[in-house]
């Protein structure tokens, strides 16, 4: 359907990718508004999947660019839903290692059961978090963050915001506030979405459990495939299409896990395309990842990686647009 004489439908999608992925989308984001001239909260949709259901539940209940910076400096926010909030990402996360876990066996065995009937029907991860134990650690005051600027009932504003998470009995793709998805207030949904199995506590809402979306894919791009869009934007943290060159082996398997990644979501992405929809995606380059490390969730380097987001994205989002339409 042609656009001239409507007004153009646009997609916001971001990518989990922890502590430190979340903290460069921000960058990515702010290079994306300046570039683009757009409002992230005047998008059609929202999508978010672990770390990226922060940021979009974030945007979707107002906060602006300029305050995400501040809050994720680890700064005190003075204006709009953040304003005089105290945010520590150490205590939110419980640190940069999973913690001990509960050792109870597998931590979801009827999703064993089920990924051994359907073995060709789920992602290897989602069936490999069946086998990881319980974790330990509670994401409770990454509820309480959204909770804060939550001022509308249970849900946000903003209303195509969509939450991915991962049903932990049989491994299907959830993406709350979406159309015939479960209710759910909103800090539960992202606290499920962010749930990385073995390492946080399943989230348990209206009697199921639920885990991390990245199990299922860290992007979901595929999920606004038909939501009637023109032009979709994908932040993508575990996403890179200009990858460095690490010595340390803990950064070269990080690098191998982020190809895989990245094959996917072009996957994904090729499924948008084949509606008629613009796609054009963002994840970080060379020197986005030497600033990341191999931790995602090393919240000490989060100042070093937004600074680099900063400076790098605007030149990375006009290099993304040149090529889309060149090709």
């Amino acid at each position: 359907m042609s656009t001239a004489n409507r007004a153009t439908r646009r997609g916001l999608v971001f990518g989990g990718g922890g502590v430190l992925g979340g903290t460069w989308a921000v960058g990515a984001l702010k290079a994306w508004s300046e570039a683009t001239g757009l409002d992230p909260q005047e998008v059609d949709v929202i999508v978010g999947t672990s770390a990226g259901s922060v940021l979009g539940a974030l945007v979707a209940c107002g906060v602006t660019t300029d305050e995400l910076i501040t809050h994720y400096k680890d700064e005190q926010v003075s204006t709009g839903p953040l304003a005089g909030y105290e945010w520590d990402p150490e205590r939110a996360t419980g640190g940069h290692r999973p913690g001990v876990p509960r050792l109870r066996g597998p931590g979801s065995p009827a999703l064993i059961r089920s990924g051994l009937r359907n073995i060709r029907g789920l992602p290897a991860t989602a069936l490999l978090s069946a086998f990881l134990p319980e974790g330990g650690r509670s994401l409770e005051r990454v509820g309480h963050l959204i909770d804060a600027v939550t001022p509308f009932g249970e849900w946000s504003a903003h209303e195509n915001l969509w939450v991915v998470a991962m049903d932990y009995t049989d491994g299907h793709r959830v993406v709350f506030g979406r159309p015939g998805a479960p209710v759910a207030p909103l800090a539960s949904a992202v606290m499920a979405s962010c749930a990385i199995p073995g390492w946080f506590q399943p989230v348990e809402i209206d009697g199921r459990m639920y885990v991390d979306g990245g199990a299922i894919s860290a992007t979901s791009v595929d999920v606004v495939a038909h939501a009637g869009l023109d032009e979709v934007y994908v932040i993508a943290p575990m996403v890179s299409f200009d990858l460095d060159e690490p010595t340390s082996l803990s950064a070269r398997l990080e690098r191998q896990w982020r190809r895989q990644v990245t094959k996917t979501c072009r996957e994904e992405m090729a499924v948008v395309r084949s509606t008629g929809t613009a796609v054009y995606a963002l994840g970080p380059g060379p020197e986005d990842l030497e600033a990341i490390g191999s931790n995602l969730m090393d919240a000490s380097r989060r100042r070093l990686v937004l600074d680099t987001s900063l400076r790098t994205s605007s030149q990375a989002w006009e290099r993304e647009f040149s090529a889309q339409l060149a090709g």
